[in-house]
């Protein structure tokens, strides 16, 4: 090996099973070797890993393994899909039906 270059992807996911969304932080190195051949390797958490793959990762909220990937910076062109850090709060606003009464009481 000759040279090596890094790059942080970060990976967004979908859980099929809960819906959660979430990224996964990658480094890859890119090495040369000696006659010029490029090779990837994959970093997570510092730990050798294989390429980030659908049925790869386990979903941190209920652990499934249906994942989906969405490409490279989907979620910052989307970041209505990033759920926020804390549950919102209830919204107190009584429902109204569309519907309107009947004119007369017998009819209920």
């Amino acid at each position: 090996m000759t040279s090596l270059e890094e790059e942080i992807r970060s990976v967004p996911f979908e859980c099929r099973g809960c819906w959660h969304v979430w990224e996964e932080e990658y480094v890859v190195g890119h090495v040369h070797d000696r006659r010029g051949r490029e090779r990837e390797i994959w970093l997570r958490r510092g730990l050798p890993a294989l390429p980030p793959s659908p049925g790869a990762v386990s979903c941190p909220r209920c652990g499934s393994q249906q994942a989906t990937m969405f490409p490279e910076g989907y979620l910052a062109r989307h970041p209505e899909l990033i759920p926020p850090p804390h549950p919102s709060e209830p919204d107190e606003t009584p429902l109204l039906s569309p519907v309107r009464k009947p004119l007369h009481s017998w009819l209920t």
